[in-house]
This record gives C-alpha cells, structure tokens and sequence, in this order.
C-alpha cells in the first residue's frame, strides 16, 4: 500500500510497482486513509511520505511508527524529500526488522528502489546512502565515530545502509571474516557489549544516526 500526497508521485509508484510484478491494492493521498484501510487488510510493504495532509510535517513518519508498534509483520519504507536524520533513528530506534528510509530521488533509480523494498519485505532494512554519507560527514573529532578506522567507518556505513554481513563483503571486496573482524571492533569502541536484550548492530546504526 501507498500513501503519497503527490498524486503525480503516487500514481507513478504503483505503475512501477505492478509493471514490475507487484500487487498495490490501495494508494492514498493522506496516511489517515491507509491506516483506516489497513484495519481490514495488511499488506506485506507500505510505502509513506514523510510530510503528508492536513499540516505536512510528520503525519507519514507518525504514521510509520505506529504501524512498527501495532503491526510489526509489515514493512515500512518511509520517503522523505530532505534528509531528516532524527526521523531516521526515530524509525530505527524499535529495531531495524522491515524498515527504510530514503530519498524521494531514490525513486527514480528504479533497480534501487525495488532492491530496497524487497531488502524490506525479507525482514531487512533500507536507509538511503545519501543520508549514511551526509550524516558521515557531519561527524566531529570529539565523536566517538572519530575513533574508528576508515575501514570500520566504511563497513559501519554499510551497515547503516541495511546491508547484511555478506552484501558488506561484498560491497567492500573484503572477506566475510574481515567484516565481522571489523564489526566487533566498531561494537568495542562504541562500548556496545554484547547482551540478550538488545541487538548490537541495531544500537551501532542508531549511535552512527545520532551523532
């Protein structure tokens, strides 16, 4: 399902969508009418923007958390024309299971796109590469990411981005060990201990989005 006030957007969304095999059964102008539909069906995905009717603030993030709490089953890819890191550790902050967000421009690279939904729906998660690099460099010395070599920044971005250990090897062309090798060092100068309460790669991801 599609909420996007964009009428141009939204119509061009489920078009893709369905040339390319999916099925959209609703697409909105407002998140209030995909809630209220989504109280007879669920859907695998939903798709929202940010800033939607009646104010255009946040009534599509708004919408997207309470579809994480109620619905925890359905993936959220949330669409957002400026990058806003703190909506983005809000969305990331009850997990990174089902879960995106990226740019509006993300759309029209249409393999990109559909890869993320797709990362979405396997129980994964999507954040925009352009947010990962722009919160990147937004870093200061006095940032605990600052301790970190480039090689673990590189794959802690990957990480960010929703990539699994294999996709960051991949991505990086280094071996599967090295990531993890690399990965437990990120966790150890983020002070991330390992515990069965809480899940060290999302906490690393919120860390990397909050400084």
């Amino acid at each position: 399902m599609i909420a996007e006030d964009s009428a141009l957007l939204r119509e061009g969304l489920v078009r893709l969508l369905v040339e390319e095999g999916h099925e959209v059964p609703a697409a909105f102008g407002d998140a209030a009418s995909l809630l209220e539909e989504m109280r007879e069906r669920q859907p695998d995905v939903v798709v929202l923007d940010i800033r939607m009717p009646p104010t255009h603030t946040d009534e599509g993030l708004r919408a997207a958390l309470e579809i994480r709490e109620r619905r925890p089953g359905v993936g959220v890819l949330v669409l957002s024309q400026h990058i806003e890191h703190t909506y983005a550790a809000q969305l990331l902050a009850a997990g990174a299971d089902r879960v995106g967000y990226l740019l509006k421009d993300r759309v029209a690279q249409v393999d990109e796109f559909l890869d993320a939904l797709e990362r979405i729906r396997a129980g994964g998660a999507a954040i925009d590469p352009e947010v990962v690099r722009r919160l990147l460099v937004r870093t200061t010395h006095t940032d605990p990411l600052a301790r970190l070599t480039p090689r673990e920044r590189s794959v802690l971005e990957a990480l960010a981005e929703g990539r699994t250990n294999t996709a960051i090897a991949h991505q990086l062309h280094i071996s599967l060990s090295a990531v993890e090798k690399n990965l437990n060092a990120v966790f150890d100068k983020l002070d991330l201990k390992q515990g069965p309460d809480y899940n060290r790669r999302v906490l690393a991801v919120l860390r990397y989005l909050e400084s």
